[in-house]
C-alpha cells in the first residue's frame, strides 16, 4: 500500500473537522441535542485515525475546538466536556490499540481512562451542567448531591466502560467503511 500524500491527510482531517465543529456548534445552540452532537462529533473524528493520520485527528481536535468557540460566541462552557475527554478519547483508544499489546497494562489503561473520565464530568458537572443547564431544579438533584462521589464513580466508571466499548466498536465501523476508499 503506497503512503498517502499530505494533500489527502489535510483534506480528510478538514472533512472531520468541519463535521464535528458542525455538530458541536448545533449542539451548543440546541440544548437537548448536545450530547448526541459530542458522539457525531467524536465518531467525525475517528475518520483521521481510520487512515493512521494521528498528527491530522490531533490538529482536527484543536481546530475543532478553536472553530465551535468562535461560532459560539466563545461559549466555553459547551466545549469544557468534549475538550477535556470526549475530543482526546478517540486519540488514547487509537494509541491505546495500536501500542498496548499484553493485557495487564490493557487494563491498567482502561482504569487510567476511567478515572480520568470521572474527573472530567465532575469538572463538567460542577462548570457546565449546574450552572448552565440549571440543574439545581431537578428533582433527582439533592439525592446526587447528597451521594455526588458515590454516583459518580460508581455510575460514571459504569457508563465510560460501555462508551468506551462503543468507541472501539465505532472505530472498527470507521475503519471498515474507509478501508474502502483508495488512497
Amino acid at each position: 500500500m503506497k503512503k498517502s500524500s499530505k494533500s489527502y491527510q489535510i483534506a480528510l482531517s478538514a472533512i472531520a473537522c468541519a463535521a464535528a465543529a458542525g455538530a458541536l456548534t448545533l449542539g451548543s445552540y440546541v440544548d437537548v441535542l448536545l450530547g448526541a452532537c459530542y458522539v457525531i462529533a467524536v465518531f467525525a473524528l475517528m475518520v483521521p485515525l481510520a487512515k493512521d493520520f494521528v498528527w491530522g485527528d490531533a490538529l482536527c481536535y484543536l481546530a475543532t475546538i478553536l472553530l465551535t468557540a468562535l461560532f459560539c460566541g466563545f461559549s466555553f462552557l459547551y466545549l469544557v466536556p468534549f475538550a477535556v475527554f470526549f475530543g482526546l478519547h478517540p486519540i488514547v483508544n487509537y494509541l491505546q490499540r495500536r501500542y498496548i499489546k499484553p493485557k495487564p497494562l490493557f487494563f491498567i489503561c482502561e482504569i487510567v481512562k476511567a478515572v480520568w473520565f470521572d474527573l472530567a464530568m465532575w469538572l463538567s458537572f460542577r462548570l457546565v451542567f449546574v450552572p448552565v443547564f440549571g440543574l439545581e431544579a431537578a428533582a433527582w438533584y439533592p439525592f446526587v448531591e447528597k451521594y455526588f462521589f458515590l454516583v459518580l464513580f460508581v455510575g460514571g466508571t459504569v457508563f465510560f466502560a460501555v462508551y468506551d466499548a462503543v468507541v472501539f466498536y465505532g472505530q472498527k465501523c470507521v475503519d471498515a467503511v474507509l478501508r474502502r476508499l483508495r488512497k
